[in-house]
């Protein structure tokens, strides 16, 4: 590629942005991890994570991705040859349950659509089928990145109390910590699983386990080899608020900064903020004339929309284009999605303005490809910026 002058616009929904005083303390001389300025930086992230998460129950902290984090929640927690309830919605569950499958255990995978969340009610009966509680633990993603589906977990540990099963849950937040509420107390989770590179607005290479008192009473049990994955191990330390290895200390050193600037703007504004993003970017596919991967509109994710093509049209095509054009990327379609979909992002380090931009390039590129459309979607998303959801013409129009 030649040079490309101006900002570059990553609308991939992950990695994200990471913005500039993150950054800077990310690049501050590495302080020593034994040390007291270590102790008081160490003290203060795991006290403030704990409020992303909403929980007053530790959340450990891993030098890894969050496919490290996934495995630290079932190793944890299970013992070899365990029974899982895994709920089929996209990519990264089906690449959750072959991990599952990889380390010893049985994942019983439900089969889902690829547009719709994870189904309360097909869960518990499964459950309630298990009249000899074979199955240790539901995992389910939150926000399922390649399709943009939201599943409802308050339903999900609804659906597990009412088959009177002792299944623990296992939540993935990797693409929704920090930019969709979440509650993982309140919401009776026993295990979630985050990352840092999305919401929280740092680079890849910090993961989470959010645990409950149930997970660390299980882990006591559990048999599934674990050193690096740990929990005691790793919450021992953090008492004192150190790590029982090397940690990743200059991204821990902005994971602070960006706790500040989260509290500074308010969660709930965080979560607003992506709300209202997301809601314009569907009113401008939808006024294009494009089907939205997630069917249901209680299910949308506010952090990414899947954008479906109309047959005949290459979406990759179309990302090469928009890239070369405008200097922005956009996600590509997974598995069966492939070439079939693309994926805009709006989480992280965003304001209105970014999302106008973004829409404007999308548009460009589906003029520039000759992919039938309705020109004026910026429009419609500036009419949901502005407050006034009404739009100018019907999608059947």
């Amino acid at each position: 590629m030649t040079y490309q002058p101006g900002r570059h616009f990553l609308q991939i929904p992950g990695p994200t942005n990471t913005p500039l005083p993150i950054l800077a303390a990310i690049a501050q001389p590495t302080i020593d991890h034994r040390g007291p300025e270590f102790q008081a930086l160490g003290r203060e992230v795991l006290a403030g994570i704990r409020a992303v998460f909403k929980t007053s129950g530790p959340v450990v902290i891993y030098p890894a991705s969050g496919t490290g984090a996934w495995e630290a929640a079932l190793v944890n927690t299970l013992s070899p040859g365990d029974s899982l309830l895994m709920f089929e919605t996209g990519w990264f569950s089906t690449l959750w349950s072959k991990m599952a499958r990889k380390i010893g255990l049985e994942p019983e995978v439900l089969p889902g659509d690829w547009r719709t969340g994870a189904a309360a009610a097909v869960i518990e009966s499964r459950l309630a089928k298990d009249r000899e509680h074979r199955i240790k633990a539901v995992c389910v993603v939150h926000n399922e990145t390649s399709t943009g589906v939201t599943s409802d977990i308050p339903s999900i540990r609804r659906a597990i109390d009412s088959a009177g099963h002792p299944a623990l849950l296992l939540v993935d937040t990797i693409s929704s910590l920090g930019s969709i509420d979440y509650r993982h107390e309140e919401w009776g989770v026993d295990v979630t699983v985050g990352g840092s590179q999305k919401g929280l607005m740092l680079p890849p290479g910090l993961s989470f386990n959010a645990v409950s008192e149930k997970a660390r009473a299980a882990a006591k049990f559990a048999r599934m080899p674990r050193s690096f994955w740990d929990w005691e191990e790793m919450i021992a330390a953090n008492a004192n608020g150190f790590f029982p290895y090397t940690p990743a200390s200059n991204m821990l050193q902005g994971l602070k900064v960006a706790l500040d600037m989260m509290r500074e703007e308010g969660l709930d504004a965080v979560f607003a903020r992506h709300d209202r993003a997301a809601s314009a970017t569907r009113a401008a596919v939808v006024h294009w004339g494009f089907e939205i991967q997630c069917r249901n509109e209680a299910e949308h994710s506010s952090t990414l929309t899947a954008v479906r093509l109309p047959e005949g049209h290459s979406a990759d095509a179309l990302r090469a284009e928009i890239l070369a054009r405008s200097n922005m990327s956009l996600g590509n379609g997974l598995g069966p999605l492939a070439d079939r979909v693309f994926r805009i992002g709006h989480l992280g380090d965003f304001h209105d303005l970014m999302v106008t931009g973004t829409i404007s390039g999308v548009e460009m590129g589906l003029a520039a490809r000759g992919i039938p459309h309705r020109s004026g979607g910026v429009e419609a998303a500036l009419r949901v910026l502005k407050g006034n959801n009404e739009p100018a013409i019907s999608a059947a129009e």
